[in-house]
């Protein structure tokens, strides 16, 4: 990140500071994020207007439609959030990231290189919630301990972390997703993209993360129509490594709207065999959501022992957040963020609470 950018950067967490009420921050810095306890559970949104969401702020301000965009019209002059009947912005990325340290903004900057679109400021971004709770656990014990959930060996080395294509140990793009990409067809800058892939000595493991998106990713009408006339060569390349990992056709898939799902089962599993070795897609979904996507996806796919596809939930890691009995303030962030995460206000106003915690 330019020097200038960090003192902008500072500057805009500074008014932020100052211009919301102290309660909402604890002494280590990390929490200018508005949870649950901080946002007013009913929202007043009128034909013309929406109230803040902040608790005890008597703004309004002009109510917008459609797509969402942050303009002067829709900013709470108190609190600086862009707002909507739905949902709000920070003023900037780093309102949403909980450790703000200058060292973590630049790594984070660096990795959005890599990224085709950021929309980190939002409240309910799915890649803010993301780079939150992996960075954590990256840092922790806890890393190592999501993974032996789903492991088959007794033991693994972890030797890298990619987010969103960008891998921290190379500290540029994952070379092999790259790889992948080109021989399926993929436009690099346009290709596949993972939310999290964790790398060990054993396994190569794709997440794939949700909050309030689901799984249905084909689209329709035009969108639908020109994936399912355009397999690029997902279906040819490798000699019919299409074949190989799926019980469906490729036509199917699509159809079923597993386009996202196809395309990562696709590429992670020719990762991992160019690498040697297993591989794992994980679904990461809220508890309630995609009970049944083991077996609606399972079916389209041949399985193995080094081949595998499983849901796991945030909650999962909450609790294995929780049983990490280390002492720090940004432990006790970390968990009080999941607690408290909401993802916005339903269509009757009413503040939704993101986890079953």
């Amino acid at each position: 990140m330019r020097k200038k950018d960090m003192e902008t950067m500072i500057d805009d967490r500074n008014s932020w500071r100052s211009s919301t009420d102290a309660k909402l921050f604890d002494k280590t810095g990390c929490l200018p994020l508005l949870g649950y306890d901080d946002l007013k559970e009913t929202i007043l949104v009128t034909e013309e207007q929406v109230a803040c969401p902040v608790r005890g702020c008597p703004e309004k301000v002009r109510r917008q439609r459609g797509f969402f965009t942050c303009q002067n019209q829709y900013r709470c002059p108190r609190h600086h959030l862009c707002i909507s009947p739905s949902t709000f912005q920070y003023p900037s990325e780093a309102h949403n990231i909980l450790d703000r340290s200058s060292a973590e903004l630049s790594l984070l900057e660096n990795v959005k290189r890599s990224k085709r679109e950021s929309r980190i400021a939002r409240d309910n971004s799915e890649d803010a919630l993301s780079w939150n709770v992996f960075r954590h656990l990256q840092r922790s014990v806890v890393l190592h301990l999501w993974i032996k959930s789903m492991s088959l060996y007794e033991r693994e080395k972890i030797q890298d972390v990619v987010f969103w294509s960008h891998s921290l140990s190379a500290g540029r793009q994952w070379g092999l997703l790259n790889d992948a990409r080109i021989t399926f067809g993929e436009d690099i800058k346009r290709g596949s993209e993972p939310d999290i892939v964790i790398v060990t000595d054993r396994c190569i493991y794709f997440v794939e993360a949700k909050l309030t998106a689901t799984n249905k990713t084909s689209g329709n009408g035009e969108t639908l129509a020109r994936r399912l006339a355009n397999p690029k060569e997902y279906v040819t390349a490798n000699d019919g490594w299409f074949s190989e990992i799926f019980t469906s056709d490729y036509i199917t898939l699509v159809k079923d709207q597993k386009y996202e799902l196809m395309r990562l089962w696709l590429l992670g599993n020719w990762s991992a065999k160019i690498s040697g070795k297993d591989f794992v897609l994980i679904n990461l979904v809220c508890a309630g959501n995609e009970a049944g996507i083991e077996a609606e996806f399972g079916h389209h796919i041949r399985k193995n022992k080094g081949r595998r596809f499983v849901r796991k939930t945030w909650e999962d890691i909450h609790g294995l957040g929780a049983a990490d009995k280390s002492s720090s303030e940004y432990r006790r962030a970390f968990l009080r963020y999941l607690e408290f995460k909401t993802t916005g206000y339903a269509s009757d106003g009413q503040l939704r609470r993101a986890f079953k915690i």
